[in-house]
């Protein structure tokens, strides 16, 4: 299993395929959640994923300041189903991090998580800045996390 991290441009056209394939696999079609999967946002942003087998296994889009808040972010947090309860959630989080505190020096990131994944970025230190909403039909919450630990 291998780790890759890759701007848009580094990334190759079978890459992006399936990037965007295990993402609309995910968020379209497991969650029932009709929407803008491609939404504008991948071309200013890091994408760092895990590779078994020729097939993406976990993926985290990585932003930038300025790119979805005013913080650094991340978002379209995935594992694929076959490797999820197997603490590979957790490991892409922390490398994520690391990478936007090492690479980025980013202090501060800021999310919009599923809210019943609350508890599981509150386990990196993020806190909870707005109430429960509606978006696409599914839960969410803006949250937080003022420093980085790496």
């Amino acid at each position: 299993m291998t780790w890759h991290i890759k701007t848009f441009e580094q990334l190759t056209t079978h890459e992006l395929y399936d990037i965007l394939q295990e993402r609309t696999r995910v968020f379209v079609v497991e969650q029932e959640c009709a929407y803008l999967e491609v939404d504008g946002k991948d071309q200013a942003s890091y994408h760092l994923f895990k590779v078994e087998n020729a097939q993406i296994i976990a993926y985290i889009r990585l932003m930038p300041k300025g790119v979805s808040y005013q913080e650094a972010s991340f978002g379209r947090v995935l594992v694929h189903s076959d490797y999820r309860k197997t603490g590979m959630g957790r490991e892409l989080v922390q490398k994520g991090l690391a990478f936007l505190k090492d690479q980025m020096g980013e202090e501060v990131v800021k999310i919009q998580a599923q809210s019943h994944l609350q508890h599981f970025y509150e386990s990196f230190g993020f806190y909870a800045i707005s109430n429960v909403y509606d978006d696409d039909g599914i839960p969410h919450v803006d949250m937080i996390k003022e420093e980085i630990e790496t």
